[in-house]
């Protein structure tokens, strides 16, 4: 095992384990499998890393990193989950409960929480909102989805696989997507809300 000195306390490591000097392991993290950390990079308690690489300058924090390549200065966490065949490339931010699953995510992109990306290439540059669902299952086969540059993918969306986002494509919150767009669309798909007036008063104890 090539720990170099690291900071490294009570935890679990594989001895195939290659471990920069510089990072740091906290008590109670796992590195299962052959594993690479570069340095500068932090892994909090509570984070399995398993037959993994991580590259210089990343911070996971009690999350589940899987068969993946982790790339420079990528921020992940708490509570994400990185699954099998997923790229995350410089400068990402993957936030809380994000699931990555086969995917690719360019750099600068931000995934910040309670999202799902599943069978996608991601480019450079995108915001996928809160709540945003790649629904790459249609129950009887996986799809993909392509996002070109600078994507902004808002709250509560769903992206209905096999679809291509095109650079710079604006899609509104609460939109589900299934066609293709092109470059610079902005796309809104929600239903007008219908609000009667006092008319809630008859689901209340009470109400008339």
């Amino acid at each position: 095992m090539k720990i170099n000195d690291a900071k490294i306390q009570k935890i679990n490591i594989n001895k195939s384990s290659n471990i920069h000097s510089t990072a740091i392991v906290q008590d109670g993290a796992q590195i299962v499998g052959s594993c690479t950390i570069g340095k500068n990079s932090f892994v909090s308690a509570g984070s399995v890393i398993d037959n993994s690489v991580i590259g210089e300058g990343v911070k996971i924090k009690c999350s589940y990193v899987e068969n993946a390549i982790i790339k420079n200065n990528v921020t992940i966490g708490p509570f994400a989950h990185i699954r099998p065949n997923s790229v995350v490339c410089e400068g990402v931010k993957i936030g809380n409960f994000v699931e990555i699953k086969n995917s690719n995510i360019g750099k600068n992109t931000k995934v910040s929480h309670l999202a799902y990306v599943g069978d996608a290439d991601v480019g450079k540059d995108c915001n996928i909102g809160c709540g945003a669902i790649f629904v790459n299952y249609d129950g009887k086969a996986k799809h993909r989805t392509v996002v070109e540059d600078e994507c902004f993918i808002g709250s509560n969306c769903n992206i209905i696989a096999p679809v291509k986002i095109s650079k710079q494509t604006y899609i509104c919150a609460g939109t589900t997507l299934t066609k293709d767009t092109n470059a610079f669309d902005f796309v809104i798909g929600r239903t007008k809300e219908t609000i009667k007036n006092n008319y809630s008063q008859k689901y209340f104890k009470g109400g008339k």
